[in-house]
């Protein structure tokens, strides 16, 4: 339905004003936004909710000012044209200004998120993300395009009650206008339809992952306030698989993997949750990526991924780079307790790390899996996702914790974008989260093993590894750039013909 509704803001900003186009894209985006976000205040209240979806809104606001801007010239026979090109550029161009600002950005709601079912999620290969949102939006200004040419500029093409050939046109206008819509009705089914051509690759070496999701006492903010529970959780499903390895009824693993926050006790302080954490690994014989918070550096916690091997103990580790404004870290928090006391909530916050993370993992059989490590929210980020495989990852551990977002779609939302990384950068992806939903992701977007919400859960599954650069990896960040530039040309081009008249 994405392109669908592409076309609908399409249609409705052609031949308006700037603050009428404005105007219109600031609707549609409320309509998407406070629906899809309606998770970010179910525990903290309306005001931060309805406050995010607004300020995402207002990026949809500055797509229908420029698709307005652009597509208000008329034509000879007077139909202010759906331009379809200008379009797919206004939404990539939006779409990199609202993933970067304010504050990092938040690219939640992307076009192309909301495309892992279907053909166009082959563009990801291709382009990236953004080459899925372009064609999305491409699709949707060929609709628009072709429904605006089957609507009279003056009159209707059947007036109430009468037959086409008595409602004043004639007959053969009718199908002349049927006919000049049908080119531009091909192009979005064949926009739609061609990226399934686009190859998906599943080969390579397989290394056996397990991932633990081990649940939390109760869904909401107050599982902090258990945060050995939820320690012990992960590790008794840990020592229940280790105790079916042994029993022969599932292969040993080369790699477990614990969500984001299974240990919100920091193990380099705590000797206990150390042993804990330890006692699991020794138990199933494999390394361990775990999620932890580690105190400091001081003032500051660092939201960690830890790299446990058998024997050993702590090996390496990685620091979020992206932490969430508003979730993690409180920025101008002096001035935002004005608004809300919730900003407290976050008592301490938290510092980012400067370096991607990609554990060099022993294998059962001698080989090494290069396994990047994402945090939660980083997996919406393309740079940081890019930099991960650019460092050598041959497979991507996506740790998440949901718990505090209740029975929403918030997770599936975050899943729907692991998909679409999968195919994006050709790699596998074990996405596990606290408290589902968890899944294995093969390299073309499929997700296996899918758990539920709110269960204990063990998934084990052979994927595999890959050292192939997608073009997508190799183009980098060049396609989102040009089409924004392409869109800023227009619009300085505009001005300085209208300075002129």
């Amino acid at each position: 339905m994405a392109p669908v509704g592409v076309a609908l803001l399409a249609l409705a900003t052609r031949g308006t004003s700037a603050w009428q186009g404005a105007l219109l894209g600031l609707v549609s985006g409320l309509s998407c936004f406070l629906p899809l976000l309606s998770w970010s205040g179910i525990y903290v209240g309306a005001l931060p909710w309805i406050a995010l979806a607004v300020l995402e809104s207002c990026y949809i606001a500055l797509l229908g000012l420029a698709c307005a801007l652009l597509q208000h010239r008329r034509s000879p026979v007077g139909l202010a044209r759906v331009r379809p090109m200008v379009v797919a550029l206004a939404w990539v161009a939006q779409e990199l200004l609202r993933d970067n600002t304010p504050f990092g950005g938040f690219p939640w709601g992307r076009l192309a998120f909301s495309q892992a079912d279907s053909p166009l999620a082959g563009l990801a290969a291709l382009g990236g993300a953004p080459a899925v949102t372009f064609g999305v939006a491409l699709a949707g200004g060929c609709l628009a395009a072709g429904v605006a040419r089957l609507i009279s500029p003056g009159q209707p093409l059947i007036s109430p009650g009468q037959p086409a050939g008595r409602s004043g046109i004639p007959r053969d206008l009718v199908v002349r206008r049927f006919v000049s819509a049908t080119p531009a009705l091909l192009c979005a089914v064949a926009v739609m339809s061609l990226p399934v051509l686009v190859p998906r690759p599943v080969d390579g070496p397989t290394a056996r992952f397990m991932a633990i999701q081990g649940n939390v006492p109760r869904p909401g903010l107050e599982f902090n306030a258990e945060r050995r529970a939820v320690l012990d959780n992960h590790a008794r499903e840990t020592l229940k698989a280790a105790g079916e390895v042994k029993a022969g009824q599932q292969p040993q693993p080369d790699l477990v993997v614990w969500p984001e926050n299974a240990s919100d006790i920091d193990p380099l302080r705590n000797p206990d949750a150390a042993a804990v954490i330890n006692g699991a690994v020794d138990a199933i014989h494999a390394p361990l990526v775990l999620g932890a918070v580690l105190q400091g550096p001081r003032p500051y916690v660092s939201n960690a991924s830890l790299l446990y091997l058998p024997g050993r103990g702590l090996a390496a580790q990685y620091i979020k780079q992206h932490p969430v404004p508003f979730a993690e870290y409180i920025p101008y928090r002096s001035f935002f307790r004005h608004f809300s006391d919730k900003v407290d909530l976050v008592s301490a916050d938290f510092k980012a790390g400067t370096r991607p993370g990609v554990f060099q993992v022993p294998a059962q059989d001698g080989r090494t899996i290069a396994a990047g490590a994402i945090i939660c929210f980083e997996v919406a980020y393309d740079a940081l996702m890019r930099d991960t495989v650019d460092q050598g990852a041959n497979v991507l551990l996506v740790q998440t914790n949901n718990a505090t977002f209740g029975f929403t779609d918030e997770s599936v939302q975050q899943l729907a974008i692991s998909r679409i990384r999968a195919i994006e950068h050709g790699r596998s992806i074990v996405h596990v989260s606290t408290v589902g939903v968890s899944a294995m992701i093969t390299p073309d977007g499929t997700a296996h093993q899918r758990s539920t919400l709110f269960t204990s859960d063990v998934l084990a599954a052979d994927l595999p590894l890959r050292t192939n650069r997608t073009i997508a990896d190799r183009v980098g960040a060049w396609p989102e750039y040009l089409a924004s530039g392409g869109l800023a040309m227009m619009l300085v081009l505009l001005g300085r013909r209208r300075r002129r008249r």
